[in-house]
């Protein structure tokens, strides 16, 4: 069964469209409500850090480290369970925690709640404790790079890919990537108002990750048009060519896709709270990458081309003597 995706193109770009306009009504909604287009987790917005380790007492061999798990047990029950945890320190005997902003009273007892669960790990370090406060402009200007890493991710990729095609190649697979882009965003805004997903600093490189992943799928499926160009360019339309490169390339992007899928689906279910919603994002904008790459790039590409074609002026005919 082949696939034709520019006779069936209108509704692929419409249900694509449709998800696009339900993440943006999301973000509104939760701008007007928080601010912010998503809700965003402790790294963005500030708050409270810890810092606790443990003595080691003999250089070079200090002990087991400290099971992050129990940590994360004792942050959840004592309602702090979106916190960012690592674990730092030689060997992994010391913890960082930051959370939302605290008062002095609640700083003490969640003080004393970690020294009593890492305790079964070793003595906790009385001069190692470090108790601070993070401020918002630290989560701006982390959000600020994030956001120039991906306009600069952007920027480089259509260069590149302007050098090693035509324009409108590199048109059209830049507005695939942003396709990918908002989709993710937008679920997450969704996701944010419906049952409280925050999105932290791994949410941006999850966003770089998706573009990088997305980028070359497309990549792919626009090699193989010009190739198929050039052999069959004058046998065949510029449809029909797009047709038959999604068609050669379609295994090779579902294979690729679903591999992806397959370790991602495995962090998101048993990778722990840390990686939980990043590897949801890279579900969500491997799919979408995927989809766009497949069906939304290769369509536009082709309606331009067409239009192209209907708009040059035919040359006059040659009257017959």
């Amino acid at each position: 069964m082949k696939l034709d995706v520019i006779r069936h193109g209108r509704p692929y770009l419409l249900g694509s469209a449709a998800l696009i306009l339900a993440g943006i009504i999301a973000m509104i909604v939760s701008w007007q409500k928080t601010g912010l287009p998503l809700h965003p987790a402790v790294d963005f917005t500030g708050g409270t850090r810890l810092t606790l380790e443990l003595v080691c007492e003999s250089k070079g061999n200090c002990g087991k480290p400290i099971d992050i798990v129990s940590v994360r047990q004792v942050m959840a029950e004592k309602g702090y369970a979106n916190s960012t945890i690592q674990l730092v320190g030689q060997d992994g005997r010391g913890v960082l925690v930051q959370t939302i902003k605290l008062e002095t009273e609640q700083r003490a007892q969640l003080q004393k709640s970690l020294e009593s669960v890492i305790g079964k790990f070793g003595q906790p370090d009385p001069q190692k404790i470090q108790i601070d406060e993070v401020g918002p402009a630290v989560g701006g200007q982390l959000l600020t790079s994030g956001l120039l890493a991906l306009g600069l991710s952007f920027l480089g990729i259509a260069v590149y890919l302007a050098f090693r095609f035509q324009l409108d190649y590199a048109f059209f697979a830049i507005v695939a990537l942003l396709h990918d882009v908002l989709v993710t965003v937008g679920i997450f805004a969704i996701l944010g108002l419906t049952i409280g997903v925050e999105v932290d600093s791994l949410f941006i490189v999850a966003m770089l990750t998706i573009i990088g992943f997305s980028v070359n799928d497309t990549v792919v499926i626009y090699d193989r048009i010009r190739e198929n160009l050039k052999i069959m360019g004058d046998t065949h339309s510029f449809d029909d060519l797009v047709n038959i490169s999604v068609n050669q390339t379609l295994a090779r992007s579902i294979n690729t896709t679903l591999t992806s899928l397959l370790s991602l689906v495995a962090i998101f279910l048993f990778g722990g709270a840390t990686l939980k919603y990043f590897a949801l994002a890279l579900i969500i904008g491997f799919i979408s990458g995927a989809y766009s790459s497949i069906f939304n790039a290769s369509i536009l590409l082709a309606w331009w081309r067409d239009r192209q074609i209907k708009s040059t002026p035919k040359p006059p005919e040659i009257a017959e003597a």
